[in-house]
């Protein structure tokens, strides 16, 4: 590095020392943060070069990309230059409104995406002003020491500088298929990149061990840059429903050129039969006409509205802590059947909790969960003050131990082993500071723990100058190391008896899912306190600390949900099979006569097996990461819909092989969350089952903005072509047709799409992923509607032709915005009544917007005039009124007579 210039190196050919030095930085204190800005102004961010967002000015040209719409703009031109000024203007007007209101819509999806993007960029453990942080791997830069563990995704090439077992999966860039292992000796000058083994590469992945590394190239200068593009955070595939969508709406399309077309002809005939010729104006009017109604009914808007809201109920969701990376995972979410989730830290706390004591012959609760230090002392029913007994209990269980509670920004934490942090905060509830205990009681010697030994044993020096030593470990690892126990107060000799009842109650709260720790204490002489033989002998037991990883609260509500709505939770952990079963009766993911496997069991059983008995089986014990394909597979062979959460490298398979994979935001390695279809930031169980509501409830609304889109314009080309081929003048001006599409498809539309949940979406059943979206209610709704809002239009045109044409198309253009806006309203719950699902705040701010701009356009002369409309008569208010309740005579007469004709088949089934 010169100046601020990174040289080319052959960082592999250097010595640790000469590259630490060439990049000036400090390998146990990392950079500062103010060196860290300057370098990253100087070399940029670490990503390779993007392919640029879309830009609003780019989506605001692609509204005019329709040829319909061009087509409309080019014939308005030609209107206005034959003297149709006022017509060409307002229709200019009312298609850049709808323009306007388009990329609104488009810029709001793209802007949710961006900001999804920046939320699962990928992250880093670097050393920054000599603390460990968390980055965004675009942040690093040049001369940042690196922390790499298994499961993280190298985020720059970097030299290594102290390696433990460090393997590094090189195949995205070598092509090596197996894992390389690295070492901190340099390589030689000319060694190719797969044989430089003192480099980490960007794009690579750590399979096993751990490194520290110091990065020497980011983003394009890093040998991935030179040979690859970025892959975006969020893969845009195009989901089941927009694919279904888009087949739709072209259908519709040919029905509607074909109806159009036939309407254009019947108009031309009439005109020769009347006229005997064609004029200019004429073949431009029934050109603006026919293109008008194109614009109107052709509902090429559809698939950009599915995409737009599925986009935005992302980023909804993404605030709800589950980040989805796949479009098509929302509407999976609605269907999920399974949810195989992993025990510690989702469907509990991931942060052990001491809940039982037992102390003189007493068992003792503990109140509290998770590493909070608040929570009382029970005994029986009763609360209690710790006694003295108890509180040497704590007291020694606070000395011989290395964890500390700290609190932190984010709430309390434990610094050191979890285990030995659930002693500690039990401790503190009883208002012992493990701090200034040790302080009191310094340490002066201690046999460390080992997996061999399954104890620890401290020695203290006490305020009056004795020693003291005190000992925790296994349970009878500690009784065979005590002659005594105490009780009442008084060390009394341990008879066999005694022992007896000390393991009797070790196993009962064994049996009830508690990791036990029994601690023991005995006063030392000067001379055998530093022989670990003679020190670790002739000890009297305190007592016994029972412990566990609490289930989550919000988790416990998740399954009870999940139950209601027919979703089945199986647990799946390391864990023994006592502890799993304790936790899982506890959380009533199990109950009597389910099965519980055991991962030796698991590989004694065949998939086609496992897939016979695994609904019976909602607990998995000591099972492996790659148990969990097998699991999978085994539902799927049911035809059954899966979510399967992981957050290890081995997860990754059954990760991308379940329909729903679900990854850990703050434990889950890089591997895993790029294999999942949703990243939980919070490792909550409970965010799944928020998760599924919310796909439920973004899905439910598309189906009610298709439905009304579609009736409205099934019904404006069903009427026109009924009237035209019936021989009457043009029913609607070109003016009209585009002012029903902006009231109608606008604001609405869109106010449907963001309706909230409608209540018991939770109670109903997951729906069948073979249901399309245009399920039987849309059916049964669309064929109800259709005709009696034709009908009711052709009427209402043909009673009032008498009057002259203006007033009919007067009566006939309001009466079709009134009915489409009083739907709107309607269709704010396909199945619930009006009166007990009120129309939301925006639904009803959007239709009294466009009651009023109708208002407008009836009461002021300019406008009136402008739209070819006549003043109205009492009998066309009685009308307009009839209107406005005719769909609620509809809808209203079938949600309570015929509601089941309002659910789809699936849930009729369930």
């Amino acid at each position: 590095m010169e100046g601020d210039k990174v040289t080319v190196e052959n960082w592999h050919s250097m010595n640790v020392y000469e590259v630490i030095a060439k990049l000036r930085t400090d390998p146990e204190k990392g950079l500062t943060t103010e060196e860290v800005m300057s370098r990253l102004s100087t070399f940029g961010p670490n990503e390779l070069e993007r392919p640029k967002g879309v830009s609003g000015l780019r989506i605001f040209v692609n509204q005019f990309k329709n040829v319909l719409i061009l087509l409309l703009l080019v014939a308005t031109v030609i209107s206005a230059i034959l003297g149709e000024l006022v017509d060409s203007i307002l229709i200019f007007v009312i298609v850049m409104a709808a323009t306007i209101l388009g990329f609104v819509q488009e810029l709001r999806a793209e802007k949710a995406l961006e900001a999804l993007k920046k939320m699962l960029s990928p992250r880093a453990n670097v050393i920054r002003d000599g603390k460990v942080v968390n980055v965004a791997t675009r942040e690093i830069v040049p001369g940042d020491v690196l922390l790499l563990e298994a499961g993280d995704k190298v985020p720059a090439d970097a030299r290594l500088i102290h390696v433990v077992n460090l393997q590094v999966n090189e195949a995205p860039l070598t092509g090596e298929s197996v894992p390389v292992s690295k070492v901190v000796e340099p390589s030689p000058v000319n060694a190719s990149i797969a044989d430089r083994r003192c480099m980490v590469f960007a794009g690579t992945t750590v399979t096993y061990g751990k490194g520290k590394c110091v990065v020497v190239a980011t983003g394009s200068n890093t040998e991935f840059g030179k040979i690859a593009k970025t892959v975006a955070t969020i893969e845009k595939e195009e989901t089941p429903l927009e694919r279904k969508t888009k087949e739709i709406g072209n259908f519709l399309v040919k029905v509607v050129l074909i109806v159009i077309i036939l309407i254009v002809i019947a108009g031309i005939v009439e005109e020769l039969l009347l006229y005997d010729s064609l004029t200019v104006n004429f073949v431009v009017e029934m050109m603006i006409f026919a293109v008008a109604l194109a614009v109107a009914a052709v509902p090429e808007a559809l698939p950009a509205i599915v995409t737009g809201t599925l986009a935005i109920g992302m980023y909804i969701m993404a605030k709800h802590n589950a980040l989805i990376r796949r479009m098509s995972a929302v509407e999976t979410l609605g269907c999920t059947q399974v949810i195989c989730s992993d025990k510690t830290g989702t469907l509990t706390k991931g942060e052990m909790t001491v809940v039982q004591l037992f102390v003189s012959g007493r068992t003792i609760k503990v109140s509290g969960a998770g590493y909070e230090p608040k929570g009382e002392f029970f005994e029986g029913e009763k609360v209690i003050e710790p006694d003295r007994a108890i509180q040497l209990l704590l007291e020694a269980g606070s000395l011989c131990n290395d964890a500390q509670l700290v609190s932190t920004d984010e709430g309390w934490a434990i610094v050191g082993d979890p285990t030995e942090g659930a002693l500690v905060v039990a401790a503190r509830k009883a208002g012992i500071d493990e701090v200034k205990l040790r302080k009191a009681n310094p340490r002066v010697f201690e046999v460390p723990f080992s997996s061999e030994r399954k104890k620890m044993t401290t020695v203290h020096k006490t305020s009056d100058g004795s020693l003291v030593a005190y000992m925790k470990g296994a349970v009878e690892v500690v009784l065979d190391s005590c002659s005594k126990i105490l009780l009442d107060g008084e060390e009394v000799l341990l008879s066999e008896e005694l022992k007896s009842k000390v393991l009797t109650t070790n196993n009962e709260m064994a049996a009830n899912g508690l990791r036990v720790l029994a601690v023991a204490y005995r006063k030392v002489n000067q001379e055998e306190y530093t022989d670990a033989e003679k020190l670790e002998r002739d000890f009297t037991l305190i007592g016994l600390f029972g412990m566990m990883d609490p289930p989550r609260e919000d988790a416990i509500e998740a399954i009870k949900v999940c139950k209601q709505v027919q979703i089945k939770p199986v647990m799946i952990t390391g864990d023994h099979r006592q502890t799993a079963v304790a936790v899982a009766k506890s959380m009533k993911i199990y109950e009597e006569g389910d099965i519980v496997l055991t991962g030796q069991e698991l590989e004694g059983i065949d998939e086609a097996k496992l897939s016979e008995i695994c609904e019976k089986v909602t607990v998995y014990a000591r099972v492996s990461p790659l148990d969990k394909l097998k699991i999978v597979r085994a539902w799927k062979r049911r035809g059954k819909v899966v979510a399967m959460t992981g957050d290890g490298v081995n997860d990754a398979p059954a990760l991308k092989q379940a329909d729903i994979g679900v990854a850990m935001g703050i434990t889950g390695t890089e591997v895993s969350k790029e294999a999942a279809d949703m990243v939980l930031s919070d490792d909550n169980f409970a965010t799944i089952v928020k998760a599924i509501e919310m796909g439920r409830w973004i899905y439910d609304n598309i189906k009610k903005f298709l439905l009304y889109l579609l009736e409205s314009n099934i019904v404006e080309v069903a009427t026109m072509a009924i009237l035209v081929l019936l021989g009457f003048p043009l029913p609607l001006l070109p003016v009209h047709i585009l002012y029903i599409n902006l009231a109608t498809d606008g604001l609405p539309a869109i106010a449907l799409g963001l309706a909230p949940p409608e209540p018991g979406l939770m109670n109903r059943p997951p729906r069948d992923p073979k249901e399309s979206v245009f399920s039987r209610e849309i059916r049964f709704l669309l064929s109800l509607i259709v005709p009696i809002h034709t009908l009711f239009f052709v009427w209402l045109f043909f009673s009032n032709i008498g009057r002259g044409i203006e007033a009919a198309r007067t009566v006939l253009f309001l009466s079709f915005v009134i009915i489409e806006l009083s739907l709107a309203l309607n269709l704010r719950s396909i199945r619930y009544p009006i009166t007990k699902v009120k129309p939301h705040k925006w639904l009803l701010l959007a239709v009294l917007w466009e009651v009023f701009m109708l208002c407008m356009i009836i009461s002021l002369d300019v406008l009136r005039g402008v739209f070819q409309l006549v003043p109205l008569s009492s009998q066309d208010v009685a009308i307009l009124a009839f209107s406005a309740i005719l769909p609620f005579i509809e809808l209203e007469l079938v949600k309570r007579l015929a509601p089941n004709s309002l659910i789809p088949e699936s849930e009729l089934r369930a």
